[in-house]
């Protein structure tokens, strides 16, 4: 690692700029010296919330960092997956993703079905619980019409990556990031853990290979 490496962590859907995961990295970033933004994500509301706006909040963190930053994106689940849409427009030393949210819209429709989506599409949004304030809150369709924008299959970066995915992860299957994998060979690094989606028994080891994955950068 680097004193000039600056890094944006992205949390994930429903979630926070205080998850467990946002402070577990945070404390160890800066306890190397490393400048860590933690923007939240939930704006203007969650109900409004889309990737659209999403990438423009990390875009205005990353111009913050400077031009001479040398930038690393850090994304969690939903994070991950707006971490490696970055990175196929904007330069970065490198992307770091916790069991990202790849097939968005398409893992969506599985979940809800066609009658799921269309009564959403009908009321124009619908409750999902939030672990962030621990309460259903509203999200709007729109949420679903932007991500329909945006390729999250079959996606190609030229960053160097270093992925973490649970064999047990009932949210976004590891053949995601496997698929992810196989279509990136040259630059993304996968590393399988016997985890959840949450990660949360494997931290300790993402630390310690994110460590060495920023330090080879």
């Amino acid at each position: 690692m680097s004193a000039d490496q600056k890094v944006l962590y992205l949390h994930g859907f429903a979630s926070g700029p205080t998850s467990t995961k946002a402070n577990f990295f945070v404390e160890r970033l800066n306890g190397m010296g490393i400048e860590t933004a933690v923007p939240d994500l939930n704006k203007p509301t969650f109900a409004e919330m889309t990737l659209t706006s999403q990438l423009q909040i990390a875009r205005d963190c990353l111009e913050k960092f400077g031009q001479d930053s040398k930038s690393i994106v850090i994304g969690s689940s939903m994070g991950g997956l707006l971490a490696t849409l970055l990175a196929q427009v904007i330069p970065l030393q490198g992307i770091v993703l916790l069991a990202p949210g790849f097939g968005l819209p398409r893992r969506w429709s599985e979940m809800l079905g066609d009658d799921g989506l269309d009564q959403w599409k009908q009321a124009g949004k619908r409750e999902v619980f939030h672990y962030a304030t621990n309460t259903n809150e509203f999200l709007n369709y729109g949420f679903i019409t932007d991500a329909e924008k945006y390729s999250t299959d079959g996606l190609r970066v030229s960053t160097p990556a270093l992925v973490f995915h649970g064999t047990n992860d009932e949210t976004v299957p590891v053949s995601e990031s496997q698929e992810f994998h196989k279509l990136n060979p040259t630059n993304v690094q996968l590393e399988v853990l016997d985890d959840d989606h949450m990660l949360y028994a494997s931290m300790e080891k993402m630390w310690s290979m994110t460590r060495s994955f920023l330090s080879a950068l």
